[in-house]
């Protein structure tokens, strides 16, 4: 049976050891995004701007990404004690309006929601494996269902 000193050892081991995997990060490639939600929200903006574009039914695909994407913004706002459709539509709305990729979700209700001037930042690096990890995994399951033809298994 585990007391409660061995918990608190056990995730001082886990914090340390994420502090070393950004710092890792940050040797390999010094650069950074604002967190926060907030290049998330931007990129999403993005890649809906490019699914108007599309007229192929290709557009429905990334305007499913996009709503994927949004999923991290919403999540830190109920996290927070938000509401996570009206404060990510009021960040969003914002970002659109004032031009400013920085505007992220202010989950410490400070009143500011530049990421910036919060000083919350993210490696890119990190951020590229997140978002590419999560489109292998959603790859590999179309191509799951791709193999398998309606009522085989059944």
């Amino acid at each position: 049976v585990l007391g409660e000193g061995h918990w608190k050892q056990w995730y001082q081991r886990r914090v340390r050891g994420d502090a070393m995997c950004v710092i890792r990060n940050l040797v390999k490639d010094n650069r950074i995004v604002y967190g926060g939600g907030s290049n998330e929200i931007s990129c999403a903006i993005a890649v809906s701007d490019a699914a108007d574009k599309v007229p192929s039914i290709e557009q429905y695909a990334m305007r499913s990404f996009a709503d994927a994407l949004e999923s991290v913004p919403m999540a830190l706002a109920e996290n927070s004690g938000l509401s996570p459709f009206a404060t990510l539509a009021e960040v969003k709305s914002r970002q659109i309006k004032e031009n400013n990729p920085r505007l992220g979700i202010d989950c410490m209700d400070t009143g500011k929601s530049d990421m910036k001037e919060q000083h919350v930042i993210e490696t890119l690096i990190g951020k590229k494996q997140q978002i590419m990890l999560a489109t292998q995994l959603v790859r590999m399951i179309l191509k799951i269902d791709d193999v398998r033809s309606p009522g085989e298994g059944e």
